[in-house]
């Protein structure tokens, strides 16, 4: 039952709500993240640390970056559903509409020069 409340916190969060429909579309560094949804760096970080902790989110170095990218679920049962359906969920919400148009002109080298 841990597994579960823990995967289900994860969406309790609208700002991690935010960061897995990003993912999404792309692998990201936390600078990245952190120009999309306009909140502090010490905040990214600790929702993405909730984020694998849950195993929703991995990450893998890439150089001088850190890429955050969705899991395939494999950690948990509970992972692996919630990410198969929030690919259909909330879409056509605005907001996620607007952020993920966003992310088109948000580029890492432009940010963290």
């Amino acid at each position: 039952m841990k597994d579960f409340i823990k995967v289900m916190k994860a969406l309790s969060d609208p700002n991690r709500v935010k960061i897995l429909k990003m993912l999404q579309h792309k692998a990201m560094c936390v600078c990245e993240i952190q120009a999309a949804l306009d909140i502090a760096q010490p905040t990214v970080s600790k929702h993405l640390k909730f984020l694998e902790d849950t195993g929703l989110v991995g990450f893998k170095k890439d150089g001088l970056w850190v890429n955050y990218y969705l899991t395939d679920g494999s950690k948990s049962p509970y992972a692996a559903s919630l990410l198969g359906n929030l690919k259909h969920w909330i879409t056509e919400d605005r907001e996620i509409q607007l952020l993920i148009k966003k992310l088109q002109a948000i580029r890492r080298e432009d940010i963290c020069k």
